[in-house]
């Protein structure tokens, strides 16, 4: 029995009701899945590092070392079922400290702690993951701009990220704020609110101008990947302060947001399937 028929048969127990409330949390998304035998086909001629599918119910989707949320309020961070499977919910309450995590308002999952989860000068990665906006609330005119990073390529130690994608008004954009780089590749997400949209990020990480971001999308009812943005010859791998690797995030982070400016008070994100791919000999 191969990984994924054992994960398949222990889910099936998890959704009978066998799982203890510690992993799995008793609400319910109601959503349809991401298309999982296209996320499948991602890795059939790459070579998989990382797979966080939530299958088994836990925060930490049984990987040992995945960091789950430091943020403390017990909804912070929850599995939720989505169909006949599972997802990571954040949802982050702005003027809440249970909400915070080191001074901010955000809930994230990180593979800081994980080999396979870090990237070093010189690796080639693909980065795939599905999210929902559950319930979220859409931008209207004269309401506060202010965006929420939904995913991170992080550099360690403090650093800023190499990138990040956020929900900005009613688009997602792809930025990395150091190099000043920022473009919609989601030009208008409310058909799509309370459904999964799924992005690829491939980047080579150098510490040259040899570089390269390229993002795509699939969008609810698109059987392939679209290229939406692509930026060469660029250095990827950048930190302010000094470190020698970096790794990804994903949940919810609300930097510089607060109910006295006007933010919504209440956000919550679903995340699955996310991947990580060594696209070095690709």
């Amino acid at each position: 029995m191969n990984k994924r028929t054992m994960v398949r048969a222990s889910t099936a127990l998890v959704l009978a009701g066998a799982l203890s409330a510690v992993c799995l949390d008793a609400a319910d998304a109601g959503q349809d899945r991401p298309d999982r035998a296209a996320q499948q086909s991602r890795s059939s001629a790459r070579s998989t590092l990382l797979d966080i599918d939530y299958r088994d119910g836990c925060l930490n989707s049984g990987i040992p070392g995945l960091t789950t949320t430091h943020a403390t309020a017990h909804d912070a961070s929850s599995v939720v079922r989505s169909g006949d499977d599972c997802a990571i919910t954040h949802k982050v309450t702005l003027g809440d400290p249970g909400y915070e995590s080191d001074g901010a308002p955000r809930s994230e999952s990180a593979t800081n702690d994980i080999p396979q989860g870090i990237f070093h000068v010189g690796d080639v990665r693909r980065y795939e993951f599905s999210v929902l906006l559950k319930d979220w609330k859409t931008y209207e005119p004269g309401d506060s701009e202010s965006g929420d990073i939904i995913f991170q390529g992080k550099h360690a130690g403090g650093n800023w990220p190499s990138f990040y994608l956020m929900a900005k008004r009613n688009s997602i954009a792809f930025r990395s704020p150091t190099l000043e780089l920022q473009a919609d590749v989601v030009d208008d997400f409310r058909p799509y609110v309370n459904q999964w949209m799924t992005f690829r990020v491939d980047v080579r990480w150098t510490d040259d101008r040899t570089g390269y971001y390229r993002i795509s999308t699939r969008m609810p009812g698109e059987s392939d990947f679209a290229l939406r943005k692509t930026y060469e010859n660029v250095q990827t791998f950048h930190p302010k302060n000094p470190t020698k690797f970096g790794y990804i995030k994903w949940g919810l982070y609300r930097p510089g947001q607060s109910i006295e400016n006007g933010d919504v008070a209440t956000r919550t994100a679903q995340h699955d399937n996310i991947g990580i791919q060594d696209l070095a000999d690709g």
